[in-house]
């Protein structure tokens, strides 16, 4: 007998039950292989942080050239981000990740034949075309599985990817440099083709591991699967009730939390940047020595005070429904490490350090609950690929922000300065955000 995907369970106490079976099982499924290929996609996106003396002397990619590159990324990645998360939607996560992933590897593994500044900024290009739609698509994504109650705790656990990634990806890349010389390829070279070639090795086994909805598992039964659709439809139609939005992508011009949204994701990643792409720099400078292994293990201190704090914070806001408190501190966290970062004791530059990371990576994790909570369906696939295009570009304006402001005044504490007021400008936006998400709570009408 086929199973009634649309009327709820007679019993609250059982559609619970099947509720937390259901995605206790998707979260146990699901969740590690999509941080495995968040943090082989942001350690792809940021390995150039590592690479950033090598390329200098060996090829001479010039400091300016260098923060052009680093941000151009997210010009191709805008471009294309609209259209490849509306094709995701159309044709299924398991196809359109694994091209993804294949295609921006390929790209990565390139950047190894960098000659100079143009073939640089190119590939760089090329990249973020190639990488478009990989992270709001895992967004989407998410919301095909999981009910709004449950969120925060997974994007949380998600978002653990992007400290992890620097964490252990900083000392790898640092690591692959000691292959200098190994059949005629720089250390850097061995760093992009080998961490490219990881991607092109995750992008085939996405083929093969990931499932595009609860439908098509058979570790769900078939009322966990009836339950979980439910209260996915009705969270839905609840969006739709509340007034919030039109039904069309056309609306979306017309939303104001939309353009609060793309405002708001647009510093924080002013600032998340301008701390990933100068991170081992910094540290390499605190430490007097060249980039190597030691930055680099450094270098995973900070993020891995990113890990505890996205732990904590993020269950902090499921439990007392606080977004915009979670917004708030961990802006005022980004600013104020940056700021502290900046001082000449080593061991006091480091702990800022820690609490800008800390900050960068958990707001972000704590953003997402408010577009996922109120945009649905195709909508919300137009409304996620917008805010991440668009409020990406702050990775373009982050480290031209910072060099811009390092010449200027002649001194990179200026840079520092310059980046952490994204910080504050966030705090100014956040405060307008509403205190809870509640929008899907409220009954259809």
């Amino acid at each position: 007998m086929i199973p009634d995907m649309t009327s709820p369970p007679a019993d609250d106490g059982v559609n619970d039950r099947l509720r937390a079976s259901a995605t206790g099982k998707a979260f146990a499924k699901l969740l590690p292989f999509l941080i495995l290929m968040y943090i082989v996609a942001f350690l792809d996106r940021s390995n150039i942080g590592s690479a950033k003396q090598a390329l200098h002397t060996d090829v001479g990619v010039s400091d300016a050239m260098f923060a052009f590159g680093a941000g151009v990324f997210f010009v191709g990645y805008a471009l294309f981000e609209i259209p490849s998360n509306l094709i995701l939607y159309r044709v299924g996560a398991r196809r359109w990740m694994a091209r993804i992933m294949v295609t921006w590897g390929v790209v990565s593994a390139a950047m190894m034949f960098t000659q100079g500044n143009l073939s640089f900024v190119l590939l760089r290009t090329l990249l973020g075309v190639a990488e478009a739609g990989f992270f709001p698509g895992i967004m989407l994504y998410l919301t095909f599985w999981f009910p709004e109650k449950e969120r925060t705790r997974v994007l949380g656990v998600f978002y653990f990817g992007y400290p992890l990634a620097m964490t252990f990806g900083n000392p790898l890349s640092g690591a692959l440099f000691n292959l200098d010389g190994l059949f005629g390829l720089a250390g850097w070279q061995w760093m992009f083709l080998l961490e490219g070639g990881l991607a092109v090795a995750m992008g085939i086994a996405t083929w093969f591991v990931l499932p595009d909805k609860p439908q098509d598992v058979d570790w769900l039964s078939d009322d966990e699967k009836s339950t979980l659709s439910t209260i996915l439809d009705r969270e839905s139609q609840a969006k739709a009730g509340a007034g919030q939005h039109g039904a069309s992508l056309g609306a979306l011009l017309h939303s104001t939390k939309l353009l609060q949204f793309l405002a708001l994701y647009m510093v924080m990643q002013v600032a998340s940047y301008g701390v990933v792409f100068y991170l081992p720099e910094q540290v390499s400078l605190i430490l007097h020595e060249k980039i190597g292994f030691r930055v680099g293990l450094v270098s995973g201190i900070p993020w891995a005070f990113a890990i505890l704090s996205t732990f904590v914070i993020t269950r902090f806001v499921q439990k007392y429904d606080a977004p915009r408190l979670g917004l708030l501190v961990c802006l005022s966290a980004a600013a104020i490490g940056l700021f502290v970062s900046s001082s000449h004791s080593g061991p006091i530059a480091i702990i800022g350090l820690c609490i800008a990371a800390a900050g960068v990576v958990t707001v972000q994790a704590v953003f997402w609950n408010f577009p996922l909570a109120h945009f649905t369906g195709v909508q919300a696939a137009g409304a996620i690929a917008l805010i991440n295009a668009l409020g990406n570009l702050g990775g373009f304006a982050a480290p031209n922000i910072r060099s811009f402001a390092s010449h200027i005044w002649e001194t990179p504490v200026a840079g520092l300065y310059a980046v952490a007021l994204s910080g504050l400008i966030g705090l100014a936006i956040a405060s307008f955000l509403p205190r809870t998400n509640h929008v899907t709570h409220r009954p259809a009408h």
